[in-house]
């Protein structure tokens, strides 16, 4: 296959640092993952209104449930910084000027920046733990696009590592992959926010759920948390449609559309298990990790056909 001489052509030190850089790409999902458990189980607050520190600590002394999961999630960022840091100073010490590894790295370090930037806001305006406010939803959604472009440049410096060419979007293919991630993403942002009202108003039975969504004094999280299956079901319509139509084409991406297909419908089954046991906080982290595995696959397929257009018919 197309991708696999790509891969046997690179050097080994590009094959070493692709290695690395998938590895740095699956510590960012556990990371990711690790903050949606900070926030299901209400311990974003755990820290009290304090960043970097912990309560004022640099090390907390309390033994309190919110502040050890709180604190494990600043711990394992800042062990983020360091290794998208060695990230960086690998791809600008291996790769030549032009390659695009060399800013697949630096624009995921951005991001890892911003992401920590925004992740100390939240703190800081108390948009955490059981704070009720409309800005939350807001402050959410920032967060969630920051860190789908983050596990995005991630993603492509691994990929590019590999000896894959760099992306020249242009046309109609553009267009359809453009809208393909944007309707992932406004899948995440809606699903985020459905996450964030079973937090703070957690339905007792699935009849008492639809009675919360149905309710025009209802929060905005629960009013909002009623869109997320329909904004889901067109969704899905649409990556099905775009998986389908690249599910003829060379191996590689057949293969990618495949894979696309398959965890679209897992997920599309595990969103319903979630409605169905009342989103409990495990299915709401394995949801999220086939939401992130979905995205990543999504754009791999997306930068493959993207980058078959520079190699040419064939």
């Amino acid at each position: 296959m197309l991708e696999t001489r790509a891969a046997a052509k690179a050097p080994a030190s590009h094959a070493a640092f692709a290695r690395y850089a998938w590895s740095v790409l699956a510590f960012n999902v556990g990371v990711v993952l690790w903050g949606a458990y900070v926030r299901a189980t209400g311990s974003g607050a755990g820290c009290g209104k304090h960043w970097p520190l912990c309560n004022g600590e640099v090390t907390p002394h309390s033994a309190a449930a919110a502040t050890i999961i709180e604190f494990t999630h600043r711990a394992t960022s800042g062990m983020d910084l360091v290794l998208v840091g060695l990230l960086v100073v690998w791809a600008l010490r291996v790769f030549p000027k032009r390659h695009p590894a060399r800013l697949g790295a630096v624009l995921s370090a951005v991001f890892l920046v911003t992401e920590a930037l925004i992740g100390a806001a939240l703190v800081m305006l108390e948009h955490v733990a059981h704070n009720t406010s409309s800005a939350r939803a807001y402050s959410l959604a920032t967060h969630l696009i920051n860190t789908l472009t983050l596990l995005a440049f991630l993603t492509l410096t691994a990929w590019w590592a590999g000896g894959r060419p760099a992306l020249r979007p242009r046309g109609r293919g553009a267009v359809t992959a453009a809208v393909s991630l944007l309707v992932v993403a406004l899948l995440g942002v809606s699903g985020a926010i459905a996450a964030l009202g079973d937090t703070l108003f957690p339905p007792h039975s699935l009849a008492a759920g639809l009675a919360q969504d149905l309710d025009p004094a209802a929060s905005i999280f629960v009013r909002l948390r009623a869109l997320h299956p329909l904004i889901a079901a067109v969704g899905s319509i649409w990556l099905l449609l775009y998986a389908a139509a690249n599910g003829t084409a060379r191996p590689d991406v057949r293969r990618r559309a495949w894979t696309v297909g398959t965890l679209l419908g897992v997920q599309m089954a595990a969103g319903l298990t979630n409605l169905l046991l009342l989103a409990p906080v495990w299915m709401q982290i394995l949801h999220l990790l086939l939401a992130d595995l979905l995205w990543i696959s999504l754009l791999l397929l997306c930068a493959s056909l993207l980058a078959a257009r520079e190699r040419g018919p064939g």
